[in-house]
């Protein structure tokens, strides 16, 4: 009953690398890992840090510091820390594809991604707006974007959109979904039987009874009604400026804004270093580090691991949860 899960690190040269090596000399009991990586990154990260590491073969199970099972996806050309190339966008990819189709065939259990540069990627010549979006696409199903840490959980309505944009993408089908998949993704993942979630409204002051915005009127408020006639436990729509007071986050198990900018700055503010991106709604637990390629920091050594090995613990606990739910036919 131990997860397998996919380790894909990201941009090559980036700290990923360096933080999945900085991951590989850590004991684990919770979960066997199998990086999706060019191995050659990996040998460069490691000697940078002066850490130990043995790549194994995939099917072959690490057992002391520093042993890692690794799936080769190789770049087309040599990295250097901090210099990103278009041409090594579609082995990132190819790693995250290949990871999300061995956990749809059900040989993992969970995945765990690193950072990705998205201009690097879109330079390759490959459309991409996110990892959440192109899992979902891959998988064939709706996802909810979830950023969480010990103080907070935070989905997303709308998730990589200019401003501008907003607005119109906030339908009631849309919103209806996000709930819906939040909602299922609190009971079954986080095993919250009956949960409570704050949803935000989008304008200042969740629109001052329409003298500030109509979405609320419009739109989120006969959404929360609708759901919250079919059972679902429902607060808002909340000015989101006072939503995230400490005294009324311990009443709520989640919290739903409607744009990027307007709940994850308070994440990431309340404890950066431990918070993690989850994808909700996908078939298998996907959880990534909260934070950029930081291509400032690679190969130096001095990039906290913090979100990684966070991100690595909380797939493992989700992952587990839903196996001991398939073993028992409990599942949703």
């Amino acid at each position: 009953m131990t997860p397998r899960l996919a380790l894909v690190p990201g941009e090559p040269a980036g700290i990923g690398p360096e933080l999945c090596v900085r991951l590989a000399q850590q004991p684990r009991s919770d979960c066997r890992l199998l990086a999706f990586a060019d191995p050659d990154s990996l040998h460069s990260a490691a000697e940078a840090l002066g850490l130990p590491l043995r790549l194994l073969d995939e099917t072959t199970g690490a057992s002391a510091p520093g042993d890692l099972p690794v799936h080769p996806v190789r770049n087309v050309t040599a990295t250097r820390f901090g210099h990103t190339d278009p041409r090594n966008a579609r082995a990132v990819i190819d790693a995250l594809t290949r990871a999300a189709d061995a956990c749809l065939r059900g040989e993992l259990d969970g995945m765990v991604t690193g950072p990705v540069h998205k201009a690097a990627i879109n330079a390759g010549g490959i459309a991409y707006t996110g990892t959440t979006e192109l899992l979902a696409t891959h998988a064939g199903c709706d996802v909810v974007m979830m950023l969480a840490n010990d103080i907070v959980r935070v989905a997303l309505a709308t998730t990589h959109l200019p401003l501008r944009d907003v607005a119109d993408a906030i339908t009631a089908p849309a919103l209806t979904r996000v709930l819906r998949i939040t909602h299922a993704a609190l009971r079954r993942d986080f095993g919250i039987a009956d949960p409570v979630m704050a949803v935000l409204g989008l304008n200042p002051h969740a629109g001052e009874a329409g003298h500030l915005g109509h979405e609320e009127i419009e739109v989120i408020e006969p959404v929360l009604a609708a759901l919250r006639a079919d059972g679902m436990r429902l607060v808002g729509p909340l000015p989101a400026d006072t939503a995230f007071l400490p005294s009324k986050l311990t009443g709520f198990d989640a919290v739903v804004a409607m744009y990027h900018d307007q709940g994850l700055p308070v994440l990431k503010y309340s404890g950066f270093e431990h918070a993690v991106n989850l994808t909700l709604g996908l078939p298998y637990p996907r959880v990534a580090v909260d934070h950029g390629t930081a291509l400032e920091l690679a190969g130096k050594g001095v990039a906290d691991p913090s979100s990684l090995f966070a991100a690595t613990r909380v797939c493992a606990e989700l992952a587990g949860r839903r196996m001991r739910e398939r073993e028992t036919g409990n599942g949703e």
